[in-house]
């Protein structure tokens, strides 16, 4: 089974919105990286690296992780749609 890239070659619908989030939150990459595995999100800051610069492909579990882990929609990441609140901060995103 082949997977389809879209016309613009992206791989991903959430790059610009991971990135955006992640700044936003003060993170490297690779505290990112930390972060999410301390939540049991396997991601490593390659995979950070790959997604935000639209050479990998997110899973659907992927995507529900990152939207749990963020407090934000599915939506959000993927369209940038619904009104954003991000209003949490690094303590927020620890256990």
């Amino acid at each position: 089974m082949s997977k389809q890239n879209r016309e613009n070659g992206k791989k991903n619908l959430i790059a610009e919105r991971l990135i955006s989030i992640r700044k936003d939150l003060m993170f490297s990459q690779r505290e990112l990286a930390n972060e999410l595995q301390l939540h049991g999100i396997d991601m490593d800051k390659n995979v950070i690296t790959r997604i935000e610069t639209n050479k990998r492909y997110v899973s659907d579990i992927e995507l529900k992780a990152l939207a749990n882990f963020f407090k934000v929609s599915y939506e959000y990441l993927i369209d940038g749609e619904e009104n954003n609140n991000l209003e949490i901060s690094k303590n927020d995103t620890k256990k």
